[in-house]
């Protein structure tokens, strides 16, 4: 069992030199670069045949988590029996993935601009440095009111298996009646009971929540005022798991199909100019560090075919350029790299100052995050317990449910297992009757607040009553107070329960 490794030199060079910059330890340095090389290359991670670098002993590198990387190799390697060599050694995947993590670390130092601050801030969004174990089913029971009669507790237990068939949920009710703090309430006691391991990303329709410092702060949400203060979203619509031509081909189609859904306006020979100026963008990058277009690249490759086709521009020419000139997604010579992964950040993404395209915007954000999840494995459970990964949480949802949107829909069908959860604010259980996807079944939670115009049907599928029931509640429904609310029971013997909501600033 060797007891020391010795890094390549140009490993032993960088993390010399980052040592200065960053005051950390070079042990400490190598467990970074380690982390950030097994996170990014996994097990397609080239191997080092230089060994005339820094000595680096296995008890300094591993500490008291020599178990815990093991497992980790285990696992990316799908290989359960890795021998003491393949752990540590000169010819080890762990010197693989330090070698070639000193590499990353480096990029991303030169990237932030040589600082060391900076370079400590941006390895904090890519890999979770502190080594925290995925918790395995975490138990998230929330409090949400008490009802009218009885005044008993009401709790949620949102993860459950044996008791719910999936996490998605629903709040709806017309604006002023409480439904927003009701929504930030759960929000921010899921953060608190996960243990800050459940993340979400949350569209902000209204600028309202954005605003909420006691929100944030609790929250711990980092967040983006979209065409306010020049901020634009560090995320990449266009990165992709793997960059061979088929994944390049299906992915441009899905761009193609996701603008056409949202506007009208673009026809068949639009989708076809836009899907072969996504197709041309990656081509561009391909021998790049980074070998994805931005949408400055797609426009400016639309516009020359259009060009040389002496063609006017059109629909698909002006929203490249809203998209390309009002800054809303990171762009290559950015000073920061583009957020790798989405699933373990929270953000709070405030698009109410944006004319149009805010059906877009969330439309690629949640495309991103669908891919992402489809690459999961499946979330841990325990004790029944299925551990919540991040949570896609939508505001004014009446504006959106009605866009076909495709990775809405598999995140709502597939999320379970990976554990992805979609929570829906909206003013109407009406909003969720849409002919092409059967929302009102795969919404395991829903809240109604004081709405207006409710239908018979709606109700009847939202809470799983009879038709009877459902009729009896529409007056009730449009005569609530604020802060009163319908949802299903956990009672098998009742069709639905009358409670009080909680409310954030109560609360927190």
């Amino acid at each position: 069992m060797a007891d020391r490794l010795y890094t390549s030199s140009e490993a032993d060079e960088i993390l010399s030199a980052l040592r200065f910059e960053t005051k950390l330890e070079k042990a400490t340095l190598a467990r970074m670069a380690f982390a950030l090389s097994l996170s990014k290359a996994g097990d397609e991670v080239p191997d080092s045949p230089n060994f005339s670098g820094g000595e680096m002993k296995r008890p300094t590198f591993f500490a008291e988590d020599e178990a815990f990387i093991r497992t980790l190799l285990s696992y990316t390697y799908k290989r359960p029996d890795l021998t003491e060599d393949e752990l540590f050694s000169n010819r080890s995947l762990t010197k693989n993935h330090i070698d070639h993590g000193a590499l990353l670390l480096n990029e991303l130092f030169q990237a932030c601009g040589r600082s060391g601050d900076g370079l400590i801030a941006q390895l904090v969004k890519e890999v979770d440095l502190s080594s925290r174990r995925e918790s395995s089913g975490q138990g998230l029971d929330i409090f949400i009111g008490r009802t009218l009669l009885q005044k008993d507790d009401l709790i949620v237990e949102l993860n459950n298996t044996a008791k719910h068939a999936n996490s998605h949920l629903a709040i709806m009710g017309k604006p002023g009646v409480g439904k927003t703090q009701f929504l930030l309430k759960l929000l921010a006691d899921i953060r608190v009971q996960s243990n800050y391991q459940t993340n979400f990303i949350y569209f902000d329709y209204k600028g309202d929540v954005v605003d909420n410092e006691r929100f944030l702060e609790i929250s711990k949400a980092q967040s983006y005022r979209l065409l306010q203060s020049g901020q634009s979203l560090p995320i990449n619509p266009f990165i992709l798991p793997s960059y061979d031509e088929q994944t390049i081909n299906v992915s441009a189609r899905e761009k193609a199909e996701s603008f056409a859904s949202i506007n009208s306006k673009l026809g068949v020979v639009q989708k076809g100019a836009l899907t072969e100026a996504i197709r041309a963008g990656y081509a561009k990058r391909a021998d790049s560090t980074t070998p994805y277009p931005d949408f400055q690249d797609i426009l400016d490759i639309a516009a020359a075919t259009y060009e040389e086709d002496s063609k006017k521009d059109d629909s698909l020419i002006e929203v490249l350029r809203d998209l390309s000139d009002f800054d809303l997604f990171w762009k290559h010579g950015s000073s920061t790299p583009p957020i790798e992964k989405l699933s373990n950040r929270t953000l709070l993404i405030d698009v109410h100052a944006m004319p149009v395209l805010k059906e877009l915007v969330a439309y690629l954000v949640i495309e991103r995050i669908y891919k992402e999840m489809a690459s999961m494995p499946d979330s841990p459970i325990s004790d029944g317990r299925r551990t919540i990964r991040t949570i896609l949480v939508i505001d004014e949802a009446h504006n959106y449910l009605s866009q076909k949107n495709i990775f809405l829909q598999r995140i709502i069908r597939e999320g379970r297992s990976k554990g992805v959860a979609v929570f829906f604010a909206s003013q109407s259980p009406n909003d969720y009757q849409q002919d092409f996807f059967n929302f009102q079944e795969l919404l395991e939670f829903a809240y109604i607040f004081q709405c207006e115009g409710v239908s018979t049907g709606s109700v009847q599928k939202i809470l799983g009553c009879s038709s009877k029931t459902a009729k009896d509640l529409q007056t009730e429904i449009a005569r609530q107070e604020p802060w009163q609310v319908i949802s299903r029971s956990n009672n098998k013997s009742e069709e639905f329960v009358k409670f009080t909501a909680e409310a954030f600033y109560k609360n927190y």
